[in-house]
């Protein structure tokens, strides 16, 4: 961990339990980051605090400090049954595995047990760790409330809420989940209450006045504290030279871990077919691959046995991959915040990273946008046509059989009535 990206203050300077500061010794941590080191303290009076931070910057860490604390230092009759004490909401499965990943190794020592809930898989696993009884419940709005309509669990024993990414949930259209859950939460001044969020958005902040007691404001510079770290270049090809760059690209960069991002679940899916074809192992994850296979291709990534990982903006947020060297923006991102969010996933913890850019036919329009958001604009970097590798064009996929709707007549007679229907971004 690279010493400028952290702080004077020492976890063993805080009032901490002792098995929580053992857990934070045997993860390796001695100083704090920034956002620790601002929302540690505010936390552990206890008092509110909601947060502008990314991912990468040690914010899981900060919260999970404080609800482990808030629990060793107080004790609760909860009956027959362990409820949740800490109740943490996460946007996405991803996010929701790697917060008890590091629940699991920062409490280790403390003997509280983790709950996940989550969609997609594991139904009746997570259901019946849940109704043993669990300290922290960490997971996804959807599987949640479905779990506590059934009286799996109860929520009146909550004495820590988090919410994180709390921007991102309002994205993917969260909030009325959000707030059905916090409604049932302990009131506000009867819990410790804690919020992070990439942006401190209007939005995100009426969510933090409705729910909360009277937070404190942290930001960390969010923009900066990533892409301050992170060695950019632009290409700008002809849309037909993009496939063959990267393939270069690629080779050239060698075996490294590389992430590859496109705008559309389609344009992913060709990528992942191209660089197949041309003897790169690849995969492609984007918001509707199963579960199973989507945190198969995160383990695989995360070992080294994956080089290469191409994901839409889905897999731009939430995810802690450590050591992602480099960033490969196949197709600029049409919103300028995506861009930092994406290039986030290298440069982690104080490290350096490499971010390389394609300002195609298509996307140079959002490069002017992204360019003022960094505050700076991003060196060019030539290439020449003739130097480009042949490629080999991957075999078409198999079109998927039709599922019900009316038939086409011999002839092409009657139109689909779905014909036209915009494929779904993710």
């Amino acid at each position: 961990m690279s010493e400028n990206h952290l702080s004077d203050l020492r976890f063993d300077s805080l009032d901490l339990h002792e098995s929580i500061l053992t857990g934070i010794r045997d993860s390796g941590f001695e100083f704090c980051t920034p956002i620790q080191a601002n929302t540690l303290p505010i936390a552990l009076q206890p008092s509110d605090v909601a947060g502008q931070a990314q991912t990468g910057t040690g914010k899981t860490a900060a919260f999970l400090i404080a609800a482990y604390q808030r629990l060793m230092t107080s004790e609760v009759d909860t009956g027959k049954t362990r409820q949740p004490r800490v109740f943490i909401l996460a946007p996405t499965r991803e996010l929701a595995v790697q917060i008890a990943n590091d629940a699991e190794m920062l409490g280790k020592h403390t003997g509280l047990r983790i709950g996940l809930a989550y969609g997609g898989t594991d139904y009746d696993k997570q259901r019946r760790i849940l109704q043993d009884g669990v300290d922290l419940l960490i997971g996804t709005p959807g599987r949640i409330i479905d779990y506590y309509k059934q009286g799996v669990f109860k929520l009146d024993h909550v004495q820590v809420a988090i919410l994180d990414e709390a921007d991102r949930m309002f994205d993917l259209g969260f909030i009325k989940d959000i707030r059905y859950l916090l409604r049932r939460l302990p009131a506000p001044e009867k819990r410790l209450n804690m919020l992070f969020s990439a942006t401190l958005s209007q939005r995100v902040m009426e969510l933090a006045y409705e729910h909360m007691n009277e937070p404190e404001l942290i930001r960390i510079e969010p923009d900066k504290v990533t892409v301050d770290r992170v060695r950019q270049a632009i290409f700008y090809p002809a849309n037909e030279d993009k496939m063959p760059l990267l393939i270069g690209l690629v080779r050239e960069i060698g075996e490294v871990r590389i992430m590859i991002f496109v705008n559309m679940k389609r344009e992913a899916e060709k990528v992942g077919d191209y660089l197949a074809a041309n003897g790169i192992k690849a995969a492609a994850i984007s918001g509707d691959v199963p579960q199973k296979k989507r945190l198969r291709m995160l383990m695989q990534f995360q070992n080294g046995e994956l080089p290469v990982l191409i994901g839409t903006d889905v897999a731009s947020r939430g995810l802690h991959i450590p050591d992602v060297e480099y960033v490969i923006n196949y197709d600029l991102p049409q919103d300028a915040e995506d861009y930092v969010h994406r290039i986030g996933r290298t440069a982690r913890a104080g490290a350096s990273g490499n971010a390389l850019s394609m300002a195609c036919e298509t996307y140079a329009v959002s490069l002017p946008d992204i360019e003022s958001y960094i505050g700076h604009k991003i060196p060019f970097a030539n290439y020449e046509p003739s130097d480009l590798p042949e490629i080999i064009k991957p075999k078409p996929r198999p079109r998927k059989p039709r599922s019900g709707g009316p038939r086409r007549r011999p002839g092409g007679g009657e139109h689909n009535k779905h014909a036209g229907r915009h494929r779904r971004r993710n």
